[in-house]
This record gives C-alpha cells, structure tokens and sequence, in this order.
C-alpha cells in the first residue's frame, strides 16, 4: 500500500485514537481534542514518518471538513443574548487588531503577505472556546456573552476580510460582490427567522429516526447552497457556511427543544464524528514541518507570533470586558481572545496558495495557532476556576 492509499485507512484510525489520547490525558490537563488531530498527522505525514501522502479524496472530505466546522460556529452563536454594544466594541477590538497584525506582519511579511498574517493574528477560535465555555458553566454569564461576541467576531470579520483583500478580484470588486452576498444573506435570515416553520419543523420531527433523515439532509442542502453562492461570487466558501449556519439556528429556533436538540446531535455527529477531525488530520499531514524547523530564523517566529497573538487580541477584548470585571476575568478574556486556530490554517493556506506568503512564516504562523489552543485556554480556566466539573464536551474541537 502506497503512502497516498495509506491515507484511506490510516486517517480514519488516528480519528479513532484522537480522542482516546485526550481523555487519558484529561485528568491531569485538558487539552483540546484539534492539538492531538494535528500532531498526529504530523507524525505520520511526509514530515516524520512519511506512513501517508496527501490523497484527494481525502482534501475534498477535509475541505467539508473545515466548512461543517464553520457551519457549526454559525449555529452556536445566539444573537438575541448578545447586545449591539458587546458587538460593536469586539468589532472595535477586531478592526484595531487587524491594523496592528498587518502592522506586525509589516516586518515579517512585506507586501500582501502581510494582510495575511494580519488577518490570521486577528483570529478568535470560536469553535474551540464553546464546547469549553459550556461545560464549566460560562456560556451564559456575561464572561461568557463578553467571549461568544469576540468569538463570533474574530471568526467573520477574518472571513470577510479574506474575501475582500485576498480574493482574485479587485478589492473594489470584491468589495461590491461581497456586499451583494450580504446582501442575499440577510434576506436569507429575515426569511428565516419571520416564516412560519410549522410544517418544516413537522417533517423534521417525522423523519427523525427513519431512514428519510430530512432535517440532516435539509442541513447539507443549506450548506451546500451557500457555501456555492460564495464560490460562484469568488468569496470564501467558509463565509457561505458560517452564514449557512445562522440560517439554520433561526429556522431551528422555534422548534420543539428536544426535536433541535436530536437535530443538533445529528449533524454534530457528521462534523465532528466524521468530516472535522478529517480537517485537522489533514492539515497536520501537510503541515510544512521541514520549513519550520530547518531555519532558525523561522522557528523563531512561532514564540514570537504567540506573543503577538495574545498582546493584539488580549488587548482589543477589554473593550468587550463586562462591567465590573476583576483582573483575573480580564486576563481570562484576554487568553480565550488569543485562541486561534481554524482562521490561520484558512488564511496561510489561501497565503501559500497564492504566492502572497512564504512556506515557513506560514508554518509559523500555524505553530503558534496550535500553541495558543494548547496554552491558553488552559491558562484562562485556571484563571477563572471551573465552574462545574468538566464533562467530556460535545463536538469538542
């Protein structure tokens, strides 16, 4: 069996230990499930072992891999508990972050390499912070609203960024065909969230347990459209299914609660049962490790990128700070600000691509991502105290 063949196999059975490593090493540290999805496909990729090659079948599932992932970031977010204000001062925060990351990248990444390290160094992993938040009790509170807002907002505003300043287009075209899918996106909602769901919902519930499954072929259909419609127009197919995902949460919204809550285990068992952890393995697989180790001068960059991280993005989330927050809250916000990941992998990925971005800053950039979702929401709980004994998350990232 060849190394590209091997991936077939290999990739589904290092999903499998995943998260068996996680739990064994969940008494003594909690450490995201994604941290041990990328190392293992570092070790077994062309950098260490050299067991698999990049296969494609197996970059088509990483690439819905990575679009479910953004799909189930869209469901998470409950507008109506966040106020305008909480958005507009993490949107604040973000644009005052994106100008010192293009700032930073000034230095490391000249010319349009250096959007690419500004966007990426704006980035909040919002699909990593709520599994977290939601099993020590947080989601709710306003540390809790105060993290989903600059979560939500350092996952799209990146995407719209990288829609606008790294599409193929113009940026004054970008711009205009970004505002006509916003545009569509907002009559999408609107639609969503007036029209009577009755029936839909009636289907739904019809079909839960038969071999029809329409709510979760009504989900793939939705993702599916979108995620084209941003194609078509050139934009980032993660836009489309972020957007695919605030869609469904409203047309979901008024259903009978354990109807939603059976859809959600449904589709949460395609995203992170399936398709994510294929995302995750396979940026490990192709992961430029040799760039990143080779140089010095590189290897370098990962502390420095970390540090940036959480001075760029720990800074801008005071602003969304609750009132009366004590110095340990700040500090916590300002570490699960500083968590990201999935936006780098997107952004440096696109960066490379496109011959905007060196290899080696890009694996750098990358480490540090890795480092933060090691590091940091670790140091945030600590900071805050578990609420309420850590349970094994649901679709953990």
């Amino acid at each position: 069996m060849t190394p590209n063949d091997a991936a077939l196999v290999l990739i589904p059975a290092l999903a499998v230990v995943a998260p068996l490593l996680a739990r064994m090493l969940r008494p003594l540290l909690r450490v995201p499930i994604v941290v041990f999805e990328l190392l293992l496909g570092i070790l077994v990729g062309p950098a260490v072992l050299g067991w698999i090659a990049p296969h494609d079948v197996i970059d088509t599932l990483a690439d819905f891999g990575l679009a479910m992932l953004f799909f189930i970031a869209g469901t998470e977010i409950v507008f109506a508990g966040i106020r305008r204000a909480t958005l507009a001062r993490a949107s604040l925060g973000w644009l005052l972050s994106l100008a010192a990351g293009i700032g930073i990248g000034l230095f490391f990444a000249p010319g349009e390499g250096m959007v690419v390290v500004g966007i990426a160094l704006s980035s909040t992993a919002l699909g990593t912070l709520l599994p977290i938040l939601r099993d020590t009790g947080d989601l709710p509170t306003p540390f809790g609203v105060a993290v989903t807002a600059i979560g939500a907002v350092g996952e799209f505003l990146p995407l719209v960024a990288i829609s606008i300043f790294l599409s193929t287009r113009t940026t004054l075209t970008a711009a205009l065909v970004l505002v006509g899918f916003v545009v569509l996106s907002i009559v999408a909602i609107v639609i969503a969230r007036r029209a009577p769901h009755g029936q839909l919902h009636g289907i739904v519930r019809a079909t839960l347990h038969t071999s029809e499954q329409f709510g979760v072929r009504f989900v793939l259909m939705l993702i599916a459209a979108l995620v084209v419609l941003s194609l078509v127009l050139d934009l980032d197919m993660l836009l489309g299914a972020f957007v695919a995902g605030i869609v469904w949460r409203l047309v979901m919204a008024r259903a009978p609660e354990a109807d939603g809550e059976a859809i959600e285990s449904k589709v949460e068992a395609i995203a992170f049962g399936f398709l994510v952890p294929i995302f995750f393995l396979t940026t490990g697989v192709n992961f430029d490790l040799d760039a990143l180790v080779s140089d010095p001068a590189v290897l370098a960059l990962v502390p420095i990128f970390l540090v940036a991280l959480l001075v760029i993005r720990g800074a801008a989330a005071q602003l969304s700070a609750p009132a009366g927050s004590s110095a340990r809250d700040r500090g916590a916000l300002g570490l699960f600000a500083a968590t990201g990941l999935p936006i780098i992998v997107a952004v440096t990925a696109i960066g490379v691509e496109q011959q905007m971005l060196d290899s080696g800053v890009a694996a750098a950039l990358v480490g540090a991502g890795m480092l933060s979702v090691l590091l940091f929401p670790v140091l945030a709980m600590s900071l805050r105290g578990e609420r309420v004994p850590a349970a094994v998350p649901q679709g953990e990232l």
